[in-house]
Formats: structure tokens, C-alpha cells, sequence
């Protein structure tokens, strides 16, 4: 079948969302919530060539981006990737997406721009 030789070609991309929440390995890091950037690609279940520019039949990158602000703002972790894992599986589960690409960029090292976590997850075929 033409549709399962590329099941994951239509891409929507969030770049660097700010964001706020509490993450890092010292006590003293969690203490307030610090800024942190996301980058979120996904790729919805229905092709964007089938969505009749109907924005009820695509996902809404909008409340994708409301949701992550949400979800983020509510962890108290200590690892950027527990956090990108977390979020990729949250946002699986809450839209109709099939798979999810996470970037979370952390800025603590004065060196460096920045510090990331990436992965990369798909909802289970059931």
C-alpha cells in the first residue's frame, strides 16, 4: 500500500516554546521554576492532504502548545530527559498524533548555549 511506505511524512514543528518548571539535579536548582525551551515535531494520524482545511480534522498546534506549558509547568524533576519522555508520552496520549519528537533545551552551563535531551516516541498500534 502507497500510505504505509511512508506513514510519517506530514510533520507539524513547534520551535523553542518557552516554557517554565522546576527541573534539575540539586535541591537548589528545583527551588524555582527555571526557563527551558521545547521543540515539538509531530506527525498527526490524519495526512494533512485529507483535512479539507478543516481545523476540527487536524491537530491543533496551538493547544499542543497550551497543553505542553501546562504539563511542564506541573514536573518537579530532575532530569531534562525524564521530562521529554514524559511530555511525549502525555502528548500521545492526548491528541491524535502518531508519533512525537521532543527537544528540551536547558541553559545551565555559562560555556554553553545550551544543554539538550531529544527523543523521539510513537503511539502503540493496538
Amino acid at each position: 500500500m502507497a500510505s504505509e511506505s511512508h506513514p510519517c511524512s506530514d510533520e507539524i514543528h513547534i520551535e523553542e516554546l518557552e516554557v517554565f518548571t522546576r527541573v534539575g539535579v540539586p535541591d537548589q536548582e528545583r527551588a524555582n521554576p527555571q526557563g527551558l525551551t521545547i521543540s515539538i515535531s509531530f506527525w498527526p494520524i490524519e495526512k494533512m492532504g485529507e483535512v479539507a482545511d478543516d481545523i476540527e480534522r487536524t491537530v491543533n498546534y496551538s493547544a499542543v502548545a497550551e497543553e505542553t506549558k501546562s504539563f511542564v509547568g506541573d514536573q518537579s524533576l530532575n532530569l531534562i530527559e525524564t521530562l521529554a519522555d514524559r511530555l511525549a508520552i502525555h502528548l500521545l496520549k492526548t491528541f491524535p498524533i502518531r508519533k512525537v519528537t521532543i527537544e528540551v533545551r536547558k541553559f545551565p552551563l555559562p560555556d554553553a548555549k545550551y544543554v539538550s535531551a531529544t527523543l523521539t516516541r510513537s503511539a502503540s498500534v493496538g
